[in-house]
């Protein structure tokens, strides 16, 4: 066996869990070549493609470890499916009590709301044509979609990989849920925001991060050197993949081991507070900060606290590096109607199933957003925003907020419609930006005729 190849393969491949759960600019070397001409949804889905299909499957049909282009276009339509079966993954579990059910519009109400709003038609960001919301699922090449509006699920449907008992990667929506136990932890007192991170990780005293507060951590707002170019083989994120990746490494390997050796090693690059910097090695530090002041992993954490206290009807699971941590910026796959919960909790700020799970002072400081002067003009199609605790925070009429991730993911909380939008998607390009167009529209006018009902 060829070890060095072997293991840059196997670097490569882990690097596209790491391009899916960022905001990419350029796609990796290996994956350009299947980018060139993107197939339609209908032609790209993997049934289509017979992906994986037969006992076994052709050889032409095979997507398997350590094959570096597992998450190329358009095997990442099967792929975002299956995570466990290429790494290491952790299980968030659900618990064994039994899953309290989604409360669903009656049979008849719920099919004839769901042709009114396939039926909706909304203008796309930048464009004088209209599109229907159903021609928009397709375009965004979605797998999945759930809208609740009043605590009770109003559409529902499944394409491609993904099935109702089947899960799905949820790339950085997992920042969100990272987030989201680090506020729980600030509004029970167990952890002070203010804090610099050195008190809390002494391991990173010489690191960038050391001299940085938890809230700039969560805030993404850390003066903190880190390089995704990917065109650049000496960029940061080829170091990072290196040191996360779970599978073997060269016998002359001498970089970090992990996540947590490589924040250790990072260097600042400006001030701390001024900008917001939408860098994945803030949400693993955050990662590693709610661990070591709960003395639990991430993962228990959102098994003990989310997952088997919002009546969840599947575990998840999360990749981990080659030392059992935890990927908190970007590893998690779950189901759609758990992540529809979760989304649940965001809009009743807290509550769900009548149970208090976190105090409602959680949910107000993250829809609040942050400090929008500080958010620059990165992101255009999300002018006027802001980012809080891992979290979008939008600043529109309806004071909508979201969990977001790469190839479409999204948890879009709308307070005044009562509406949570959960839609997991493989779209052929990663970046959010260029999915926004034909999304955040159809959202709000999903929102408009849910609010005329």
């Amino acid at each position: 066996m060829n070890c060095g190849r072997y293991v840059k393969n196997s670097v490569e491949a882990f690097c596209g869990i790491l391009v899916l759960c960022n905001l990419v600019l350029s796609v990796p070397p290996a994956m350009a070549s299947e980018k060139k001409l993107p197939l339609s949804a209908v032609e790209s889905d993997p049934k289509a493609m017979g992906w994986m299909v037969g006992f076994p499957p052709e050889s032409s049909r095979l997507i398997t470890q350590p094959d570096s282009n597992y998450f190329s276009f358009p095997k990442l339509r099967w792929s975002v499916c299956h995570l466990r079966e290429f790494l290491p993954t952790q299980e968030i579990s659900r618990g064994l009590d039994a899953p309290v059910p989604l409360k669903y519009l009656r049979p008849k109400t719920l099919e004839k709301v769901g042709r009114e709003i396939d039926a909706l038609t909304f203008k796309p960001l930048g464009l004088d044509t209209s599109m229907t919301w159903a021609d928009s699922l397709q375009v965004n090449y979605t797998d999945g979609i759930l809208i609740l509006h009043r605590n009770r699920v109003v559409y529902e449907r499944y394409f491609g990989c993904l099935q109702q008992d089947g899960k799905h990667a949820a790339m950085s929506m997992t920042k969100s849920v990272t987030g989201l136990l680090a506020e729980i932890l600030i509004a029970e007192g167990t952890l002070n925001d203010r804090t610099q991170v050195s008190e809390i990780i002494p391991e990173v005293a010489n690191s960038a991060f050391g001299s940085a507060t938890v809230r700039q951590v969560m805030d993404m707002t850390t003066g903190v050197s880190y390089s995704e170019d990917y065109s650049d083989p000496n960029a940061d994120i080829w170091t990072y993949s290196r040191a996360a990746s779970p599978l073997p490494k060269p016998a002359n390997y001498t970089g970090p081991n992990g996540y947590w050796q490589y924040l250790q090693q990072v260097k600042p690059e400006g001030p701390h507070g001024v900008s917001f910097h939408y860098k994945t090695i803030n949400s693993d530090m955050l990662g590693w900060i709610i661990a070591r002041t709960a003395n639990k992993s991430v993962t228990q954490l959102a098994s003990e606290r989310l997952w088997q206290r919002m009546g969840a009807e599947q575990d998840a699971y999360i990749t981990i590096d080659g030392l059992g941590v935890p990927f908190a910026g970007g590893g998690l796959t779950a189901g759609l109607r758990d992540m529809g919960r979760l989304g649940q909790l965001m809009l009743n700020k807290g509550i769900i199933n009548g149970v208090r799970l976190f105090p409602e002072v959680v949910v107000e400081k993250i829809s609040a957003g942050g400090d929008r002067s500080k958010f620059g003009h990165a992101f255009p199609t999300l002018e006027g925003a802001s980012y809080t605790s891992q979290w979008w925070v939008f600043h529109n009429k309806h004071g909508a907020f979201a969990a977001r991730g790469v190839h479409g993911q999204t948890i879009y909380v709308d307070p005044t419609a009562q509406m949570v939008l959960v839609r997991f998607a493989s779209h052929p390009q990663a970046k959010n930006g260029l999915i926004d167009p034909t999304s955040l529209p159809a959202y709000q006018a999903v929102a408009e005729y849910l609010l005329s009902r």
